[in-house]
């Protein structure tokens, strides 16, 4: 099915054509045509399915022409509330409907003017909208389309109190829109009280991966993982890789690890502590090729659309299982082929259980050759499963499993 027989108006065929989109993905041809027609939609499919231009197609085709404020976009962060102003502006170039950014981190004067000068689309962050909403500068009333993107990404950093108190300042009589990679139990109170008689669309499992990427882990001591990442990086056949850590400081001391080793790979590095405008400019050069390495932590791992890395690193087996699929949602995008390994050891068995039964399927533990590894039981060839080896763990860090010395 091509993108003319799901409704949309010229002007927005326009854009897709303009945005070079040739055929709709399954969750574009699903939730498009019940968007137009007015209905509510809870719309989860895995990530890189194309999930914001599904409510960004039919919300341009509504408005129509340019008009009062209408619809209110909410997104957890700023790389996310950016990447979708992107769209809106590609998508929307045959229409004069206007789209503005506000988030926090920067300056008040150009939102504030920005508002001042009317627009059609707000695409928000919770806090600064609350604060301009407080100063009296951002109105809700004539909200006819609310869309809440990325709504666990929502939930895990605390946002539902603030989206409550946004959605009651919005009219009842309106069209709401949820859309996220996973949708958790613990949000389906809000979609009750937010929505009227939702449709689902759902592509895939909610907490599924691409069937195109492929997973590794990679055994380990833990003395030993940074030498083994470099060596992996030097073994594999990279185009773009991404490297998920847990914490800022590790971005910063691997970065700084790897160029002083390898001084070829071009490097940045991505995390909350660095400043709004070289986040920028780090997303935008890896996208461009100007970097082919980036180190992330998870404000990278949500919905950014990175639409050609060929490999996604874990340096360490992510603590919450769902933090997995979205590292590694970053590449097999759009049914492209990807890898994803992750560096495991002892201490992480009881996580890298957790990520397997996550996504229903055991992952391949693999051997670099030539590599001086320390010993560690993971390296055994008749070694136990993780789970059994989880349950060790578990027992010796309890006391239970081991004998004091005399």
């Amino acid at each position: 099915m091509g993108f003319e027989k799901l409704g949309l108006s010229k002007k927005v065929l326009e854009g897709i054509t303009a945005a070079g989109y040739e055929n709709p993905t399954p969750i574009q041809e699903q939730a498009v045509p019940i968007i137009i027609n007015g209905k509510d939609v809870i719309g989860a499919s895995q990530t890189g399915t194309g999930k914001t231009a599904a409510f960004a197609l039919p919300i341009l085709h509504k408005l129509e022409e340019h008009g009062n404020l209408r619809c209110l976009i909410l997104e957890p962060v700023r790389e996310l509330a950016s990447q979708v102003l992107d769209n809106l502006e590609t998508l929307g170039k045959g229409t004069n409907l206007k789209s503005l950014l506000i988030h926090g981190g920067v300056g008040y004067g150009k939102q504030i003017d920005g508002i001042k000068s009317g627009v059609d689309i707000l695409i928000a962050t919770p806090g600064r909208l609350l604060d301009l909403m407080d100063k009296g500068i951002v109105r809700l009333d004539k909200i006819e389309i609310l869309v809440l993107d990325e709504v666990d990404r929502m939930l895990d950093m605390g946002f539902l109190p603030d989206v409550r108190k946004i959605v009651t300042k919005i009219p009842r009589r309106r069209q709401t829109l949820f859309f996220s990679a996973t949708m958790p139990s613990a949000i389906e109170s809000l979609a009750k009280w937010a929505l009227n008689e939702p449709e689902e669309v759902e592509i895939g499992q909610r907490q599924g991966v691409a069937e195109t990427i492929s997973h590794a882990f990679y055994p380990v001591a833990s003395g030993q993982r940074e030498d083994l990442l470099l060596k992996l990086l030097k073994q594999t056949n990279f185009k773009s890789v991404m490297i998920f850590t847990r914490t800022k400081k590790d971005a910063d001391t691997l970065a700084n690890h790897i160029k002083k080793q390898e001084p070829d790979y071009s490097i940045t590095v991505m995390h909350s502590d660095i400043r709004q405008k070289d986040r920028q400019e780090a997303l935008a050069g890896f996208k461009d090729g100007k970097f082919d390495v980036i180190i992330a932590t998870d404000l990278a791992a949500r919905g950014i659309d990175i639409s050609n890395v060929s490999h996604v690193i874990n340096y360490q087996v992510p603590e919450n299982a769902e933090d997995y699929v979205h590292r590694i949602g970053r590449t097999g995008r759009a049914n492209r082929e990807g890898d994803a390994f992750t560096l495991l050891s002892a201490d992480e068995l009881d996580h890298a259980t957790s990520v397997e039964k996550f996504i229903g399927q055991k992952i391949e533990k693999r051997k670099i050759e030539g590599f001086n590894y320390n010993y560690t039981t993971l390296l055994d060839e008749d070694a136990p499963t993780p789970e059994k080896l989880a349950k060790v763990f578990r027992g010796r860090k309890r006391g239970g499993s081991r004998r004091r010395r005399r």
